[in-house]
């Protein structure tokens, strides 16, 4: 097995440009990337500068982007939004940001249609309160707020 050859800075910035304008990538992915290229962690710490300078790398347009796509793309509530953006090591003003662009009827819109698709995927369960359950248990492993998962269910079973 060969161990891949360290890039020059030059050549990692170069192939980084690609990276960074084919999709979003939050400022920790590109970190990740550049060291992978065998770069040092100044030479890293000059690159992102770069990328942020030529407007390659935003972490605000980063989130904003990957709270609207998850949000409208896999119906993903805040709460997991929140987490993931977190996980990316988005600062919280973006972060508050992102959650603060998506919109609060298509957010309550997409919480109902959700909850009316699994409840009728649950008329085979006779236990009420299991289906009820079973209902919360989705909506909040989708990252919807317990309050109004709670308000979605009661709204829905009675």
């Amino acid at each position: 097995m060969f161990k891949r050859s360290a890039l020059s800075p030059e050549q990692a910035l170069q192939k980084l440009r690609h990276y960074c304008g084919y999709q979003e990538r939050s400022h920790g992915e590109v970190q990740e990337k550049l060291y992978s290229y065998g770069l040092r962690k100044k030479d890293v710490e000059t690159a992102l500068a770069t990328l942020i300078e030529e407007n390659y790398l935003n972490e605000e347009r980063f989130a904003l982007q990957f709270a609207g796509g998850h949000f409208r793309l896999k119906s993903w509530g805040r709460v997991k939004i929140r987490y993931e953006l977190r996980q990316r090591q988005v600062s919280e003003y973006c972060i508050k940001k992102a959650l603060a662009a998506i919109d609060e009827e298509d957010y309550e819109k997409t919480l109902g249609r959700l909850a009316e698709k699994k409840w009728e995927s649950l008329n085979d369960e006779t236990n009420i309160f299991s289906r009820k359950k079973k209902l919360q248990d989705y909506l909040m492993q989708k990252g919807y707020e317990s309050d109004l998962v709670t308000a979605t269910v009661r709204a829905l079973s009675s």
